[in-house]
């Protein structure tokens, strides 16, 4: 992916590709756990702001080597707990709600 953008939602969550990177390399069985892990914990330390527009999953799964499947996942998990908020073909965003 190409540098950081700021749109009007803020600036782009192309960060989200450094912090994910070392829960990508784990083990295979714990890798989509490990994803979900970093994500919460970017978005709970405010490293990924409310607002945030996060990559597209193809693009993110592509970028950190990752099956698609294993970033759906992660991102519906963190929809229902309320860290993220999506909407078919919209986009996938930090939730406004959380708080370090």
């Amino acid at each position: 992916m190409t540098s950081p953008q700021t749109g009007p939602e803020g600036p782009t969550a192309s960060s989200a590709w450094e912090l994910l990177l070392p829960a990508a390399s784990a083990p295979a069985r714990a890798r989509g756990r490990s994803l979900q892990a970093a994500l919460r914990e970017a978005v709970r330390s405010g490293r990924l702001a409310p607002g945030t527009r996060l990559p597209s999953s193809r693009d993110l799964a592509a970028d950190l080597g990752v099956s698609r499947g294993l970033i759906t996942e992660a991102y519906e998990q963190l929809t229902a707990e309320g860290y993220l908020r999506s909407g078919r073909g919209a986009g996938t965003w930090v939730g406004a709600a959380v708080r370090a």
